[in-house]
């Protein structure tokens, strides 16, 4: 085996993963309506089952209930006001306070992040349509990927390595390229002006957030992932950290400067 085989060990697990997560994600972005809705509570569900897991591995029951009643409010925060969906999305970070007998603190921070995250992705497909949705997808997925692959072809000095070991800054860098790419692309084809790719930039750069926010949970409670649901990524927190913050950043920025057909 060559030197350079390590590198790429996890590369045919994390690309057939990959694969079948792009597939029932696009076909749900596609479809919309109850069924991207639906999606978006499950996966929220079990990303607060992954935390609720790592945080104190012992309470499998109290783990369960948790993901259960945070997949319930982002599906019924999906048909109500923001007034009241708002509320209800915390709930299961408060009655996580309650239940998870260490680090409650991490678990009610992560797990409000979780559910206000599944909630903007159902909001932000129902308001703006497939276009939007599938650009800010598609941002974080190639900052994923450039970076993945940039460092590990160039590698270099870590781009905080306290928390993140294996991130560079060369793979940093090369996902901020990547995502002003796709916007870029994304303007040619539509009506936007040049705004969208320093958007884009800010979304790439909140998803990297997100990504190393999770690994300084990982780190704090011992553990490599976060489950191992899926081969190549370990569980559906690690693969969908960035989306998370990518999310919550597009809802700060909707929030000030509403989207519209010809841009910003």
């Amino acid at each position: 085996m060559s030197s350079a085989g390590p590198k790429w060990e996890d590369l045919a697990a994390r690309l057939g993963t990959g694969a079948v997560l792009l597939v029932v994600g696009i076909g749900a972005m596609w479809i919309g309506g109850i069924w991207f809705a639906l999606l978006s509570a499950l996966a929220s569900a079990v990303m607060v089952w992954e935390l609720a897991q790592m945080i104190s591995p012992s309470q499998r029951f109290e783990a369960l209930g948790l993901a259960l009643l945070a997949g319930l409010s982002v599906l019924l925060a999906r048909f109500m006001s923001d007034i009241y969906a708002l509320p209800l999305l915390v709930v299961p970070a408060l009655a996580g306070v309650a239940l998870v007998r260490s680090q409650w603190g991490i678990f009610a921070i992560f797990a409000f992040a979780i559910c206000l995250a599944g909630y903007g992705l159902t909001t932000f497909r129902d308001e703006h349509g497939l276009i939007w949705l599938f650009w800010l997808v598609s941002v974080v997925m190639v900052t994923d990927i450039f970076g993945y692959f940039a460092g590990r072809m160039i590698g270099g000095k870590k781009f905080w390595p306290s928390i993140s070991p294996k991130k560079t800054w060369s793979g940093t860098l090369a996902g901020w390229i990547g995502s002003a790419v796709v916007g870029y692309v994304f303007a040619s084809f539509t009506s936007l002006d040049g705004w969208i790719v320093w958007v884009s930039v800010v979304i790439s750069f909140a998803s990297q957030m997100g990504d190393i926010a999770e690994s300084a949970v990982k780190r704090r409670m011992g553990v490599k992932d976060s489950s191992n649901l899926l081969p190549g990524h370990g569980g559906l927190f690690d693969r969908f950290d960035g989306l998370l913050a990518a999310s919550i950043m597009m809802l700060v920025i909707v929030w000030f400067v509403p989207l519209s057909e010809g841009g910003f």
